[in-house]
């Protein structure tokens, strides 16, 4: 997959990287110089020096041929502009772009982009350790509104069937691991003392997947 990231800051770095060691065709593009020289010439992929919105910069980076490109740099109307050209004029098939401000995004929904706020999933993430610190967030989606728990299966909880952890909407058992071994359970499948549960479940409803899972309050 050919992948054109525009902005060269920490985070642009690290999604570059890891693209490029997953031998995607990668090409990084940055007014800064000193920016692209952190990837250093282990770096498999491209550097473009200038500005990511700039038409003849994006066309010397291929943007054209891609099929997806990024907007990670430090300025959210610089992102949305360059987002914005890549999807509308040279018609990108994948365009991200990274927001700080998480009440813009709403609206660059609305316009077909797809949007990260780091601010957003940032302190969603932060509330999640420090009010749910019994469940184990392997992951979260979108800024954060479902995730995904790991989750030792209580006491109480073993003879029971998922479909007594399990409201539609809100939370259910997606896996569980026995002995070493994952499966997808069946509503009716039986827990067993020692499983791992993998749960995905709303923001929002934790309070509740809390209560049936028998955490106390605060741990």
């Amino acid at each position: 997959m050919k992948v054109i990231i525009m902005g060269c800051g920490r985070v642009g770095e690290q999604v570059s990287r890891f693209l490029a060691d997953e031998n995607h065709d990668v090409t990084v593009i940055d007014y800064d110089p000193g920016a692209l020289a952190r990837l250093g010439p282990d770096f498999k992929g491209r550097t473009v020096k200038g500005i990511g919105f700039d038409r003849n910069v994006l066309l010397k980076a291929g943007i054209e041929r891609a099929d997806a490109f990024g907007a990670t740099s430090s300025s959210d109307n610089a992102n949305i502009v360059a987002a914005r050209i890549a999807r509308t004029v040279f018609h990108v098939p994948r365009v991200v772009a990274r927001l700080y401000d998480p009440r813009r995004a709403e609206i660059y929904r609305r316009l077909g982009l797809i949007t990260i706020s780091s601010t957003t999933w940032g302190a969603e993430r932060i509330r999640e350790l420090l009010t749910h610190a019994e469940l184990d967030p392997l992951m979260s989606f979108g800024n954060g509104e479902v995730s995904l728990f790991s989750i030792e299966l209580p006491a109480q909880l073993a003879g029971r069937r998922v479909r007594d952890l399990t409201v539609p909407g809100e939370f259910q058992v997606v896996s569980v691991v026995r002995q070493g071994q994952a499966f997808m359970p069946l509503s009716g499948s039986e827990f067993r003392d020692g499983d791992i549960l993998h749960i995905s479940a709303l923001s929002t409803a934790m309070d509740r997947l809390k209560e049936m899972l028998g955490l106390g309050e605060g741990g």
